[in-house]
């Protein structure tokens, strides 16, 4: 049995803690992080491209789908991770990209879209055709028959994709899907909100028969046996500034409700900045797979941050990488990316360029000019000494672990240990009688 259907089984035998992490990011530093991690407990780790980082037309990270899967095989190959112990997920796939395009163009290109990923090796697809492409009516909502029409069609050619790897390996493990349709932004709220509205109960009971009349139309009667999660809205999001975090009392109704489906799970998306207590009350609540993205290169830029701050103070400034500045000039003279989703003066720009939750700094970490400054920042960091002193003030966190000979005062090392804290709290979350190590340094 694949990772992910054991998860559900698990549950099924009342396991309440069984959960697993989905983490979306095309970072080498912060893949590197979770894997090294996982190292720890021969964990499998469910490691995900959404569809506007990684397509048929390489994404904003310049990859396609196969390429993701060796950029990621490459990583695990050198710090020597067993590849039978990833799970490579494809996320958003569908119409994403394409929202300016009509029906028949959108869905040409996300058949061709799912079918690639599939292909490539990916074994968690969530068929996402929750958004409306041009020629769908602007001034009303986009109604579930049409999003579980295409999402059946997207299935389908899923279906003939794994076929067709079958012919190669008769053992090729089927992907496991997710569906839903009231799927939350990728990447966090674009506007301030006052509240998040939890999706009702009834809205999950009528996703779950629209789909599985829209399968049976196109015979897909077996379909809901490779389905195991929905994605829903719990009542968590996040935008600039401003973090909603889990109330389990609000979303009662919703998990109470999802007992009498014991086949699939819940998905939760922008599960970035929860506290660990409440990633925790998620899975045990039902929520079982908590997808993760923005936070996890926000704690890759504050450890990039702090370590440019020392750099300062340690390096010649003819020979400093500038990183902080760097990024801001990538920003500026590239605006595509962000320029849509933050909002207000001169001011208020650069700093959410710099510090929004939404972290749409991740976007532009592959740039050649990004790369260079991140290399150089580790080789001058990797020159001096720093002292403990100001490792304390500039990375506390880094600084017990050192101080207590876990975590070497390598760069690079120091970086990636500000993802390692935030996979904490998801292993916390999913693992049980798990403990995070800092609470013993309060």
């Amino acid at each position: 049995m694949d990772a992910m259907r054991e998860m559900l089984a698990k549950r099924k035998k009342g396991m309440k803690y069984a959960g697993i992490p989905s983490f979306c990011t095309a970072s080498d530093i912060v893949i590197e992080a979770c894997l090294e991690q996982a190292m720890r407990f021969d964990d499998h780790v469910l490691v995900e491209a959404t569809a506007n980082q990684v397509n048929q037309f390489g994404g904003y990270t310049g990859m396609k789908p196969a390429d993701y899967r060796d950029f990621v095989y490459e990583i695990a190959d050198r710090i020597g991770f067993p590849r039978e112990r990833i799970i490579l997920g494809g996320d958003h796939l569908g119409p994403l990209t394409w929202q300016n395009e009509p029906e028949k163009d959108a869905m040409e290109r996300s058949v061709e879209l799912v079918k690639l990923f599939v292909l490539a090796g990916f074994k968690k697809i969530h068929l996402d055709t929750s958004m409306r492409v041009a020629d769908d009516p602007r001034d009303e909502m986009l109604s579930d028959e049409t999003i579980a029409r295409r999402g059946a069609i997207l299935y389908e050619a899923c279906e003939e994709a794994y076929r067709e790897l079958l012919k190669n390996n008769p053992d090729e493990v089927r992907p496991a899907f997710i569906i839903g349709s009231e799927v939350p932004i990728p990447g966090g709220a674009q506007e301030a909100e006052d509240s998040i509205s939890v999706t009702k109960p009834e809205a999950v009971k009528k996703t779950l028969a629209v789909y599985k009349e829209q399968f049976e139309k196109r015979g897909l009667n077996d379909a809901f046996d490779n389905i195991i999660g929905i994605v829903v809205q719990p009542g968590v999001e996040f935008g600039d500034a401003d973090v909603f975090h889990y109330n389990r009392t609000n979303a009662a109704e919703l998990t109470e409700s999802m007992k009498e489906y014991d086949n699939v799970v819940l998905e939760g998306h922008s599960t970035d900045y929860q506290p660990p207590e409440c990633l925790k009350e998620m899975v045990e609540d039902g929520i079982a797979i908590l997808k993760v993205g923005p936070a996890l290169t926000f704690s890759m830029r504050e450890g990039l941050f702090a370590l440019s701050m020392m750099e300062k103070k340690l390096v010649p400034e003819e020979k400093q990488a500038h990183f902080i500045d760097v990024m801001e000039e990538t920003m500026l003279k590239n605006p595509g990316n962000w320029e849509k989703h933050y909002h207000g003066s001169e001011a208020e720009l650069e700093i959410k360029r710099k510090y929004s939750f939404s972290d749409r700094c991740r976007y532009y970490f592959a740039q050649p000019e990004m790369q260079k400054a991140i290399d150089r920042l580790f080789a001058n960091m990797s020159e001096v000494t720093i002292p403990l002193s100001m490792l304390r003030q500039y990375m506390p966190l880094q600084y017990i672990k050192v101080r207590d000979g876990v975590l070497s005062l390598d760069p690079r090392a120091l970086v990636k240990d500000h993802v390692v804290h935030l996979v904490e709290d998801y292993n916390y979350a999913t693992k049980l009688n798990y403990m995070i190590s800092d609470r013993f340094y309060a």
